[in-house]
């Protein structure tokens, strides 16, 4: 009978090994080259990634297009970070509460630029392209949209969070 199971159980590991990770609405996620852990939203409405940034300056080195910026976080140091750019975020901005909507005209888009940057959830590791802009007057400094949360293999369980505790790449 025992053998029976352990065969059994040799079919199932491939099925488990297919099971996203699943992770809370709310979860902290370290950005190795800041060096810093932040709380972050987990967004399956969002497609990108952004981080709250400001001071956002491009400029060019060795021919190729650099950002640099300040973290926009409540208890951030004033360190000016700098890293190549992969290139420019395209996002639909929301329309104003009760403004009218005209269906022929293309909605406004912000630019953003976009790094490449480490991402550590749970002791998952990640790359992931990140667009930076001023997200002072949301409550979480750092957003995942979906596009990093599919390549985390990942779920996400809107009633729970923070359930991968901290980083630990």
């Amino acid at each position: 009978m025992s053998r029976a199971l352990f065969f059994l159980g040799l079919f199932a590991l491939p099925a488990l090994a297919d099971e996203p990770a699943l992770y809370g609405r709310y979860e902290h996620i370290r950005i190795e080259e800041l060096g810093k852990t932040l709380p972050a939203k987990m967004d399956t409405g969002a497609m990108t990634a952004s981080l709250s940034a400001r001071d956002i300056e491009q400029f060019e080195r060795d021919g190729e297009d650099w950002v640099r910026f300040r973290l926009a976080v409540d208890g951030a140091d004033d360190t000016l970070y700098e890293q190549r750019m992969l290139g420019i975020s395209r996002i639909k901005t929301r329309a104003e509460e009760g403004s009218a909507v005209d269906p022929e005209r293309e909605p406004p888009r912000a630019e953003r630029p976009i790094i490449g940057m480490q991402l550590c959830i749970g002791d998952q590791l990640r790359e992931a392209e990140v667009n930076l802009t001023d997200r002072t007057h949301f409550s979480y400094p750092l957003l995942i949209g979906t596009e990093v949360i599919r390549d985390l293999r990942a779920a996400i369980d809107p009633a729970d969070h923070y359930t991968a505790g901290r980083p630990t790449c």
